[in-house]
């Protein structure tokens, strides 16, 4: 990978990786430096990655380093409040459709969420989300049901939300 490639790719890239690393982690700071560590793992390692592969090599690595920050914040003892603000909007009306939605999804345990993401709002087929995370392409169907029944049972029927 040549100096210009990698500009081609982080010009390409960069936007869709920092929105999958912010709703992943819920924090700017944060994801702002997966996403920088991301690239640069891609520029240190720049010889090894094959051409056309660059993409689900930051997403990849982006995974790895949300897995990584979510043990560590849990092992500080970061207080992981999601469950709360899912309960104590219950029964109240809503004026933001997106928001509830947020929240159910927040809610998700952390592999449910980031396959949700990958899957419904970047777009990735089946086995490309299992190339990015390292699970077989059954078990990344399998996990994406799961999540996407708990929104279901979460969220109910969409005439009790609006």
């Amino acid at each position: 990978m040549t100096e210009i490639q990698y500009n081609v790719c982080v010009d390409a890239y960069a936007d869709h990786l920092f929105r999958f690393v912010l709703k992943s982690l819920r924090d700017d700071d944060a994801a702002k430096d997966v996403v920088q560590d991301s690239f640069l793992r891609l520029w240190e390692n720049r010889e090894s990655v094959y051409d056309g592969k660059e993409k689900s090599y930051l997403f990849t690595i982006a995974y790895r380093l949300i897995v990584d920050h979510v043990r560590l914040r849990d092992r500080k003892g970061g207080s992981d409040d999601r469950l709360t603000r899912m309960e104590s909007h219950g029964g109240g009306e809503y004026d933001n459709l997106s928001e509830i939605l947020s929240e159910a999804i927040d809610a998700l345990p952390d592999l449910q969420r980031s396959l949700v993401l990958l899957r419904d709002y970047d777009g990735y087929s089946y086995q490309e989300i299992g190339e990015i995370t390292g699970l077989s392409e059954p078990q990344v169907k399998v996990y994406i049901f799961r999540a996407r029944t708990a929104l279901k049972q979460k969220l109910g029927a969409l005439e009790n939300i609006i």
